[in-house]
């Protein structure tokens, strides 16, 4: 059994301890604690231990209480409170989100690597993209856009012997919740496995019609690393789309571009949408080239999408966690 840091809480005639939720499926939570993993049923009342104690769905990286009773049976008692959380994939706590993406077969995609780093941004997640493909397809600027942006960028080349970059990302990744993201066939299941050997996931042809790939894995579960931390591997987390959908509102988006940070205060205009204003420093900033055009336009893309969204609109009822 893998070792976890967990606090012992018992009490008279059973004992409760602290975990992390590893993995849940068909009713059943697998919790690692300190001295092992159990196996163990969610309580019907179970709430989480924030603020607002509100009535909780156990996700995989959830900080958790459970109770080992006297008969043996383990059950899930409370969520300790979440730093964070993701409704697609269902996954709680994330430290590090990195951000897949391939050079070619299928194509970088600006908007969805700058979709996933706005979320990633707002949910108080660290990005970091990592290139792959570079043996059959040339950079051509595409990873310094990033790094000119304040992000991590790793260049994922399997051609080098020594292959550094695996330990690069493992520095990254110690003690902490990581995940992978981008388009499927970017890479996402090699680059799990280099990682973590005994993960053997399976690895999706790309569709050549489609260019994307197909999804393998079925559920979200966090595996342990060696050298420290713990991967995240997720089903189909490839898209924004459907009802799972989660959006960055207009009044926060720009918050989640980090590099209009140094020019936002100095706009004309409280409450610029830094889109089309007279005034804009971030506007400015573009044309001098100083804020990359592409980055620029999935801001103004993401803006649009969500510029129509009403207040009373942002509390309606959204799929429960």
């Amino acid at each position: 059994m893998i070792g976890m840091a967990g606090k012992d809480i018992s009490s008279a005639g059973s004992r409760q301890l602290e975990g992390i939720i590893i993995k849940g499926i068909g009713g059943f939570y697998y919790v690692e604690c300190e001295d092992g993993i159990y196996e163990c049923r969610a309580r019907g009342a179970l709430r989480g231990g924030g603020a607002r104690s509100a009535r909780i769905t156990p996700l995989a990286g959830d900080r958790c209480v459970i109770t080992i009773h006297n008969d043996g049976i383990a059950s899930l008692d409370r969520i300790l409170e979440r730093r964070n959380f993701l409704l697609r994939p269902p996954l709680a706590n994330l430290d590090n989100l990195f951000i897949v993406v391939s050079l070619c077969q299928p194509q970088p995609n600006a908007l969805i690597v700058d979709r996933f780093i706005s979320l990633a941004e707002y949910k108080g997640i660290e990005p970091v993209i990592v290139i792959t493909k570079l043996d059959i397809s040339d950079d051509n600027g595409f990873g310094d856009i990033y790094r000119r942006a304040g992000f991590t960028v790793i260049n994922a080349d399997y051609s080098s012997e020594n292959r550094e970059f695996l330990d690069e990302i493992r520095g990254i990744m110690k003690d902490k919740i990581s995940a992978f993201a981008g388009n499927t066939g970017a890479g996402k299941s090699t680059l799990l496995n280099a990682l973590c050997p005994g993960l053997d996931r399976e690895t999706g042809e790309t569709s050549k019609k489609l260019g994307r790939g197909r999804h393998t894995t079925r559920e979200t579960e966090l595996f342990s690393l060696e050298s420290g931390g713990k991967i995240a591997d997720t089903p189909g987390f490839s898209s924004f789309d459907g009802e799972f959908a989660e959006f960055v509102y207009k009044d926060e988006l720009a918050d989640t571009f980090r590099e209009f940070a140094d020019y936002a205060p100095d706009c004309r205009f409280t409450g610029c949408s830094h889109t089309c204003e007279k005034g804009c420093e971030v506007l400015a900033a573009v044309r001098r080239g100083e804020i990359s055009k592409s980055r620029h336009a999935s801001y103004v893309t993401l803006y649009n999408e969500v510029k129509d969204i009403k207040d009373w609109e942002k509390n309606a009822p959204r799929p429960r966690r």
